[in-house]
C-alpha cells in the first residue's frame, strides 16, 4: 500500500441480532466504494443462530474463561468470509480472549498505570505539559471509572486505528520515546478494567483540517455478543467552517451503526455527551476513560479508591509496617510505598521530567523525587561492556551507577538495591543484586541507567541477554554494595603464610599481599584500607600464625614423644625439640617486629596529635575566658550608663514639673492684672472673684 493511502479499518460488515456492527480488526489492502459495500451487504446471507450470552466475570484472572458463539454458516457460495478481497489470502483472526491473555503480562496493576503515563510523557515532544489521572463516576450504574488525560498532539483517525491495533508502534525507531512494542495501551487498559473508551482531538497538520475521534475497546461487548474477532467501533469528525462534520470512511450507514454501539456499551447515553467529553480536550489532546474495573475474588475492587482521596492504592501488597515507616521517614516515603501506591510509584518512575511537565493525581501534583537526593556519601561507577564480536569497547555503550547510603541509614532502614532505568523510565526498582546473609548492605541504594539492554514488553524487567548477564555479574560482585569489609578467608591466609614458615622474613614480605602498602588484592578489584583495617588484618594474621605454628609444634612434639617412648629414650630428641622450638620463637619475633615497629610509630604519632589537641584546647579555653571577662566588663559599663541615663531623666522630669508650675502661676497673675485694668471702663459690671 502506498504511503498516505487511507486504509479502511473495517471489513466484512454484518449486523448481529442486537444491531451491533461487526468491524473486524483486520485491515484490507484495497479500497472499496460505498457501492461495493452495499453490494457486499446484499450478497451476505447468514442464518441467525440463537446463542446463550455468557455471564460477564468481574475478576481479571477469570475473565478469559468463555466460549465464543459458533460462526454462522454461509449460505451464499459467492461470499467467503475467510478470504480477503486482496488476492484471496487467508487472514489470521485475533480472538477477543487474546485481549485478556495479553493483559496478563501485567501482574501488577501499577505497572499498567505506568504504561499509560509513558504514552502521555512521550507526547511532551508534541507540546504536552501535563497528564491528569483521576477517578470519575459512571452515570449509568454509579461505579467508579479511571481517567487518564493529556494535552498532547492527539491522534488523527488513522493514528487512532493504529493505536487500537496490536503490535503497531511508531515509537520503536524514535530515540527519545519510551514506547517500543506497540502493545502498552491494550495490555494496560485491559488490565485495569474490562472496557475503555478513547477521545482524541488534533489541530491538524500539513494544511489538514482538525479532526476528532472516539474509539471503544470493550471486552464486555465482545464477550456478551460472542464475537470471534476483535471488533473496535470508532467514529470520526472533521472540522469544516467552524463545525464538526461526520466522516464516513466506507458506507454512510457505518457511522450510525458505530455510534449506536458506542452509546450502548459506553458510560455515555447519547452523542451529545460524547461531544461534551471531546470539548474537554479544548484544541488537542487525548482522554482515556477505563470503566468496569476489575474486582478480586471476594467482589471488592482491586484498586482502593476510597482510603486516600488524593491517591490510588492497590489492595494487594499493602504493608502496614511500611506505611508506618513512610510516615516516620517522609524522605523515603516513595521507597516504602511504591509497591502499592500510585503516587509513590509515579514519583520515582522517571529519572527526569521534561521542563514544565506535571503529573497530576486526583487533583494534586505528584512531587518528582530523585533518588540521588536521598543519598549521602555517594560514589559513581562506570561500566563499559565489551560487545561480543568486537575487540574494542563501544563508547556509546556504558552505564553510570551512583551508589550511596540513604540519609536515614543510621536508623537501620531495611532498604537496599539498585533502581535500574532504561531511557529515563524505571524498570526494576530496588533490584537486590546482592543478598546478604546478615545486616551487611542495609541502607545502601544505587541508581543505574542502562540503555544498552532491552526491557521486557511489560517494562517490569529486562530480557535475559548476554549483556544483561554481564551487567548482573558486574554489580553482583561489586564490593561496595555490601559496604562490609571482606577480609581474606582463613584458608587463603594459611595458604599464603604456610610456605613462608621455612623462609626468611624478606620472603614472607614478598609473597604476602597483606604487607604491600596497606592494600589487599582481590580477584575482582583493588580496595584500599585505612590503618585500622590494616591493624585488624595484622591481628588476624598473627592469630593464624600462632595457631599454625602451635599446631605444627604440637604435631612434631607428639611424633617425637612417640619415637622417644618406642625407642631408647634418647635425650638428643628433647634437645632437638628445644632447638626447633627456639628457632620458631625467634622466627615469630622477626615476623612480628615490622608490625610492632609500625604500631609503635602510629602510637607515637597519635600521642603527639593528642598533645597538640590538648594545647589547642587550653588556648581556646583561655581565649574563651578572656572573651567572658570582656563581656562582663561591657555589661557593667552598660549598666552604669543606663543608671546615669535614668537619673538624668528623673532630674529633667522634676525640672519640667517646676517649670509647668511656674508657668501656671504666672498665667494666673497675668489674668488678674488684666482684669483690674478693665474695671474703670465698665463701672456697672460686678466684680467677680477670681
Amino acid at each position: 500500500m502506498e504511503d498516505g493511502e487511507k486504509k479502511p479499518y473495517a471489513l466484512k460488515p454484518s449486523t448481529d441480532d442486537e444491531g451491533d456492527p461487526d468491524f473486524r480488526s483486520t485491515v484490507s489492502n484495497n479500497k472499496r466504494s460505498n457501492n461495493e459495500c452495499s453490494v457486499g451487504q446484499k450478497k451476505r446471507k447468514v442464518v441467525a443462530l440463537t446463542t446463550k450470552t455468557p455471564h460477564a466475570a468481574k475478576q481479571f484472572w477469570k475473565a478469559g474463561d468463555y466460549e465464543a458463539a459458533p460462526p454462522p454458516p454461509v449460505i451464499d457460495d459467492n461470499y467467503l468470509p475467510s478470504l480477503s478481497h486482496s488476492g484471496f489470502t487467508d487472514h489470521v483472526r485475533v480472538h477477543p480472549r487474546f485481549l485478556h491473555s495479553n493483559a496478563t503480562s501485567h501482574k501488577w496493576s501499577l505497572g499498567a498505570f505506568a504504561e499509560l503515563l509513558d504514552n502521555a510523557l512521550d507526547e511532551a515532544c508534541n507540546g504536552a505539559t501535563y497528564v491528569n489521572v483521576d477517578v470519575l463516576c459512571n452515570q449509568k450504574n454509579g461505579n467508579k471509572m479511571l481517567l487518564i488525560e493529556d494535552n498532547g498532539g492527539g491522534m488523527e483517525p488513522d493514528k487512532m486505528r493504529r493505536c487500537m491495533s496490536l503490535g503497531y508502534s511508531e515509537k520503536s525507531k524514535m530515540a527519545n520515546t519510551i514506547g517500543q512494542y506497540g502493545n502498552g495501551f491494550k495490555t494496560s487498559t485491559m488490565r485495569l478494567g474490562a472496557d475503555v473508551i478513547v477521545f482524541s482531538r488534533t489541530k491538524g497538520k500539513n494544511q489538514t483540517s482538525p479532526t476528532q475521534s472516539v474509539g471503544l475497546l470493550s471486552y464486555s461487548f465482545l464477550r456478551s455478543t460472542g464475537k470471534e474477532d476483535i471488533v473496535v467501533p470508532m467514529v470520526d469528525y472533521e472540522k469544516q467552517e467552524e463545525e464538526w462534520k461526520r466522516i464516513s470512511r466506507t458506507c454512510s450507514s457505518y457511522f450510525d451503526l458505530n455510534m449506536k454501539t458506542i452509546i450502548k456499551w459506553s458510560p455515555y447515553q447519547n452523542e451529545e455527551e460524547l461531544n461534551q467529553q471531546l470539548d474537554m480536550l479544548k484544541e488537542h489532546g487525548t482522554r482515556i476513560v477505563i470503566y468496569n474495573l476489575w474486582e478480586d475474588d471476594v467482589g471488592v475492587p482491586e484498586l482502593d479508591l476510597e482510603t486516600d482521596p488524593h491517591d490510588i492504592l492497590t489492595r494487594s501488597g499493602r504493608n502496614e509496617k511500611k506505611e508506618e515507616l513512610a510516615r516516620k521517614y517522609p524522605n523515603l516515603n516513595s521507597l516504602f510505598t511504591y509497591q502499592f501506591s500510585l503516587r509513590g510509584y509515579s514519583s520515582i518512575l522517571y529519572l527526569t521530567l521534561p521542563p514544565g511537565f506535571r503529573i497530576c493525581l486526583r487533583g494534586v501534583d505528584v512531587v518528582h523525587q530523585k533518588l540521588e537526593d536521598k543519598m549521602m556519601m555517594t560514589k559513581q561507577h562506570t561500566y563499559r561492556p565489551i560487545i561480543e564480536g568486537s575487540a574494542k569497547k563501544d563508547p556509546k555503550v556504558f552505564a553510570i551507577a551512583t551508589l550511596g547510603f540513604v540519609k536515614e541509614a543510621k536508623d537501620h532502614i531495611d532498604i537496599h538495591g539498585f533502581s535500574v532505568y532504561h531511557k529515563n523510565r524505571l524498570i526494576m526498582p530496588l533490584w537486590r543484586v546482592w543478598n546478604p546473609a546478615g545486616t551487611g548492605g542495609r541502607g545502601v541504594i544505587g541508581v543505574l541507567e542502562a540503555n544498552f539492554i532491552e526491557p521486557c514488553h511489560n517494562k517490569q524487567g529486562f530480557e535475559c541477554t548476554k549483556m544483561m548477564a554481564k551487567l548482573v555479574s558486574r554489580y553482583a560482585n561489586s564490593h561496595e554494595v555490601g559496604y562490609v569489609g571482606r577480609p581474606q578467608s582463613k584458608a587463603s591466609i594459611k595458604s599464603i603464610m604456610a610456605p613462608s614458615i621455612g623462609r626468611s622474613n624478606s620472603s614472607i614480605q614478598e609473597c604476602s599481599p597483606i604487607f604491600s602498602c596497606g592494600k589487599i588484592q582481590s580477584p575482582s578489584m583493588k580496595v584500599h584500607y585505612d590503618h585500622h583495617q590494616s591493624s585488624e588484618e595484622m591481628a588476624l594474621t598473627k592469630s593464624l600464625l600462632h595457631r599454625d605454628i602451635g599446631n605444627r609444634e604440637t604435631q612434631q612434639i607428639s611424633n617425637y614423644k612417640q619415637e622417644f617412648i618406642t625407642g631408647n629414650k634418647d635425650m638428643d630428641i628433647l634437645t632437638k625439640l628445644r632447638e626447633h622450638n627456639l628457632q620458631l620463637k625467634e622466627r615469630l619475633c622477626k615476623m612480628n617486629e615490622p608490625a610492632i615497629v609500625r604500631l609503635r610509630e602510629e602510637l607515637r604519632n597519635e600521642k603527639e596529635r593528642g598533645n597538640d589537641l590538648e594545647k589547642r584546647l587550653e588556648q581556646e579555653k583561655k581565649n574563651l575566658d578572656l572573651i567572658d571577662k570582656e563581656h562582663e566588663a561591657l555589661i557593667v559599663v552598660f549598666q552604669e550608663e543606663r543608671d546615669c541615663r535614668v537619673k538624668e531623666e528623673e532630674a529633667l522630669q522634676v525640672k519640667l514639673r517646676e517649670t509647668l508650675s511656674t508657668t501656671k502661676s504666672l498665667m494666673e497673675k497675668m489674668k488678674e492684672v488684666e482684669h483690674k485694668d478693665m474695671l474703670p471702663y465698665f463701672p456697672h459690671c460686678k466684680r467677680e472673684p477670681l
